[in-house]
């Protein structure tokens, strides 16, 4: 038998992945770029076990205990657990428990996250070696394509195609800088915890049906250039208004699909209205979302404690996660079981 444990981070996309060329198969419409956290992660423990059969999967729980999942995100991950053993050659059933450090659905990244970690542990437990782009492929391929992203550290573009012509082996991550490149935060105000009632997946379906989508796909080269730029040259003020388009953009198209989305609450208009008011007083913050209601306030270091403090007395937030770039993926020695 064989067991392994990776704890694999969220992501932030500062030019979003939203709306399919191939939703089952994840393969985008453009091109992304995300900077992975360090705080935020899933672990994954997987083993393989000494016979085939049905999969056990776990939800791994804060006492040391152990609950079932949701049969739909059990059924992704036996699908995924398939995948991962046709691609590395191996028939046994495994056992599988997840846990992650922050909320689960709520728009932060968990399915990202949650299949990066499952992909890099089940390799690890077959005893598969692979490159990074093999992984990134791999877990682009579980349905999240997100999950491409945060097998890398750093700053991350996901490519939609590379134009070697098989979009479905094309389209995978690289790193565009390391951690250590820019030291670059990210407070989180977590303005609802309980999961979204519309899945990425959905939205991704509908997104296409917007009268703005093609709009901002015309928009988003000089946007995707200018987000390189701005991480080389480690320049917020040049990211920042990139990244409030781009997250503004994406939920003027979920609003507008058909049906329509509302992430938003109350909550993360009150954000947006602060992160305004610091600017206004000199701070550099910027705001982002994905598809949720939490908001994303990226700034750096010197006024991290500042933004936290104004972020956390707003009566909408619950709390707030201070998270920053981080290095990556970890195999860990400590099993979940």
């Amino acid at each position: 038998m064989s067991k392994a444990t990776v704890s694999a981070p969220a992501n932030i996309a500062f030019i979003k992945y939203w709306g399919a060329r191939d939703l089952e198969r994840a393969l985008p419409m453009n091109s992304s770029i995300s900077m992975t956290l360090e705080h935020c992660v899933t672990q994954c423990t997987v083993e393989a076990l000494e016979r085939e059969g049905i999969d056990e999967i776990w939800n791994a729980e804060p006492d040391g205990g152990f609950g079932t999942p949701e049969p739909e995100f059990a059924q992704r991950v036996r699908e995924h657990l398939a995948r991962v053993r046709k691609w590395a050659g191996r028939s046994e059933a495994v056992r599988v428990a997840t846990r992650n450090t922050f909320p689960t659905a709520g728009g932060l990244a968990s399915s990202a996250s949650g299949f990066a970690a499952l992909t890099l542990a089940a390799a690890a437990a077959f005893g598969k070696k692979a490159s990074t782009k093999e992984l990134s492929l791999l877990a682009r391929r579980s349905g999240s394509g997100s999950a491409c992203r945060s097998v890398l550290g750093g700053f991350v573009e996901w490519a939609a195609s590379r134009g070697n012509g098989n979009l479905d082996d094309d389209s995978y991550a690289r790193q565009l800088a390391d951690a250590d490149h820019w030291d670059l935060r990210n407070v989180i105000a977590v303005v609802e915890i309980g999961p979204k009632t519309v899945s990425s997946i959905e939205g991704h379906r509908r997104a296409l049906t917007s009268p703005y989508f093609d709009k901002r796909q015309e928009l988003l080269p000089e946007r995707l250039e200018k987000a390189r730029r701005a991480i080389r040259e480690r320049d917020l003020t040049a990211l920042g208004p990139v990244i409030e388009e781009e997250a503004i953009d994406l939920h003027l198209i979920a609003m507008s699909s058909h049906p329509p989305i509302f992430y938003w609450s109350p909550g993360t208009v009150a954000v947006l209205r602060a992160v305004r008011e610091l600017r206004q007083e000199g701070l550099a913050a910027w705001a982002t979302m994905d598809a949720g209601a939490n908001v994303h306030v990226l700034c750096d270091a010197d006024s991290e404690d500042d933004v936290a403090e104004r972020l956390e007395d707003l009566p909408a937030v619950g709390f707030v996660i201070r998270d920053g770039v981080g290095p990556g993926p970890d195999e860990e020695t400590e099993h979940l079981f």
